[in-house]
């Protein structure tokens, strides 16, 4: 498969159909879509599948067998395709401060996407909470989107903070310094998050998806599909209704 093909197989994947242009708009569009069409999950570490960061193993795990991944594997091949459509990338490490007592290690992929003088903080590795729409790369800066607000900070210490406004109060999510990463900088923490006994990927399946008003979420074979009016709760009973729930909600197939 070539270059251009396999650039066609991703806006397909993500239901990408406009001509992709060097602006704003593309931008936000690409990263929305790839939120709502490609799970962030763990199920092959809990499976002892090992991963790869090679793109073209993330291209064939993601792009043609319809599955997900998790950071290290999302955001390599989302930048991947920005590099290959013109966008400029560079890739940073950054430190996942939520609900941590203590600062963290550097174990989350981040993104600076340009667009003439202008970075944008760009993100399709996280599962939960993260901006859907690209947000610029300033001090100070506040993102209001779709019901949701996220701002960004400038730290001594840990560079650019990135808050969520949650019941009035802004809750630290994660922070990245401006250092430019290679692609073997993120095999030893993801290596990691692969395979220590502390990894918070080793305890449950965990899969994500947004949806255009919420997200459904799995945490140790319970789904929840939240929506703007409330949480539906489901429990599979079997190994079988499980596999089927995520290939309904999720468009993944474990059979394979």
């Amino acid at each position: 498969m070539t270059d251009a093909q396999k650039i066609n197989a991703y806006l397909q994947r993500i239901g990408f159909t406009a001509i992709p242009k060097l602006d704003f708009d593309t931008l936000h569009a690409l990263q929305r879509n790839h939120l709502h069409t490609i799970p962030y999950e763990n199920l092959d570490i809990l499976r002892n599948t090992p991963l790869s960061l090679s793109i073209d193993d993330i291209f064939e795990k993601i792009i043609v067998r319809h599955r997900g991944g998790y950071c290290f594997e999302l955001n390599a091949l989302f930048a991947w395709l920005l590099r290959n459509l013109g966008f400029r990338v560079t890739d940073y490490m950054a430190r996942f401060l939520l609900d941590e007592p203590e600062i963290p290690m550097r174990r989350h992929h981040v993104l600076d996407v340009s667009i003439g003088t202008e970075r944008f903080l760009c993100d399709v590795g996280v599962g939960l909470v993260i901006p859907r729409t690209p947000i610029k790369i300033m001090d100070g800066i506040v993102s209001e989107q779709n019901g949701e607000c996220y701002k960004l900070e400038k730290d001594n210490f840990l560079g650019y903070v990135l808050y969520e406004l949650k019941r009035e109060d802004w809750r630290q999510l994660y922070s990245f310094t401006e250092e430019p990463q290679l692609a073997i900088d993120y095999v030893m923490p993801s290596f990691y998050c692969e395979k220590h006994p502390d990894s918070i990927f080793r305890p449950a399946d965990m899969v994500h998806i947004f949806t255009e008003d919420g997200r459904k979420s799995v945490y140790d074979r319970e789904l929840r599909i939240f929506t703007k009016t409330g949480v539906e709760v489901l429990n599979p009973k079997t190994e079988a209704e499980y596999e089927r729930l995520l290939n309904f909600h999720f468009g993944i197939d474990l059979s394979e």
